[in-house]
């Protein structure tokens, strides 16, 4: 007999993934998984199975088990961010985020499609199940336009008011308060807020620092344009030519990057950091513990959110209901 030769227990004719089902004595979702190798598949089941499908002839064909079900088993990510030379795509935001959301999806037999807003018409996305956005935009616009497209979305960010969409994000308000709560702590009351509020996430981490100031302290806010190295420096640089030392004791910036140039900025004017001014920056970056003086920072847990914003989706690809949730943040408190 041909090693190729079907088993007289199937019936003539193509084999199917129930004709390998019956075989393996598994069911047909087992034998769809195994052959598209996923994890919640035992790997000696998995060998089994594309062992009987070699034998049988069977090839597993994607694209007719995706046209059956009417479905292309892919995701749609769009990242809301311009990357330049001081932010890179290869920072903690996005790539943590995106490491979750491939580890969540791919397990379940999706595959991911990386895209951006301006290309939110090509075939890849336009054919995709659904969409995860990455980051609201200014002013929420990101958002915006793509709920105009009518497909399941599920954003990372800060829900809106009355707004259906399901978004996941970071606790930013309770983010805001810790760091409001640590400058008090020691005494700091003239403050800085470092970061353009035009976006829902640093707006709520501004609102949670003000809110916990309450009174007790000044908070000035600086809105650069971007999250960069240089544009804390510039600004903060910019400040301070205007202001004598001693104007600011206290700087919260919206991001780590942020943090860092305005910590150049500060000591390049003559100012310590922390004994003159005390910084503290957002995100907890690998850079913040390793930068000069370590970064005292607000801990979000990207990973964990990519996983959440897949399972999230799942669930509205499957009719089941889902929400929208706020994971924790933590201070990491360091020498600054």
């Amino acid at each position: 007999m041909a090693a190729n030769k079907r088993s007289p227990s199937v019936a003539d004719g193509p084999v199917t993934m129930e004709d390998l089902a019956k075989l393996a004595g598994v069911s047909t979702i087992t034998v769809s998984r195994a052959l598209r190798d996923s994890p919640l598949v035992t790997e000696k089941t998995r060998e089994k199975i594309r062992q009987l499908a070699a034998d049988q002839g069977y090839r597993f064909n994607l694209s007719a088990r995706n046209l059956r079900m009417r479905r292309s088993y892919s995701i749609a990510v769009v990242v809301e961010m311009t990357p330049v030379k001081g932010r890179p795509m290869s920072d903690p935001y996005p790539l943590e985020l995106l490491g979750g959301i491939t580890q969540e999806l791919t397990t379940a037999g999706y595959s991911v499609v990386l895209t951006s807003r301006q290309l939110l018409g090509t075939p890849p996305v336009q054919g995709a199940d659904g969409m995860i956005l990455l980051g609201q935009g200014s002013h929420g616009e990101a958002m915006h336009a793509l709920q105009s497209i009518n497909m399941p979305l599920v954003v990372w960010g800060a829900p809106e008011a009355g707004d259906a969409t399901v978004v996941v994000g970071s606790d930013n308000h309770k983010g805001g308060c810790s760091a409001g709560e640590r400058f008090l702590e020691l005494g700091r009351r003239k403050l800085i807020f470092l970061g353009d509020v035009d976006h829902a996430e640093i707006e709520q981490r501004c609102t949670g620092f003000i809110d916990t100031i309450n009174g007790r302290g000044s908070v000035h806010i600086l809105r650069p344009k971007a999250f960069t190295f240089e544009a804390g420096f510039e600004c903060v640089r910019t400040l301070l030519r205007k202001k004598p030392h001693g104007a600011l004791d206290g700087l919260f910036a919206a991001s780590d990057l942020l943090a860092m140039g305005a910590i150049r900025a500060l000591t390049e004017t003559g100012l310590r950091v922390p004994e003159d001014v005390s910084v503290i920056g957002y995100d907890d970056t690998p850079g913040a513990a390793s930068f000069v003086p370590p970064l005292t920072s607000v801990h979000q847990y990207l990973r964990d959110g990519g996983v959440l914003l897949a399972k999230k989706m799942l669930a509205l690809l499957e009719g089941q209901p889902a929400q929208s949730e706020m994971l924790p943040t933590t201070l990491i408190v360091r020498h600054t």
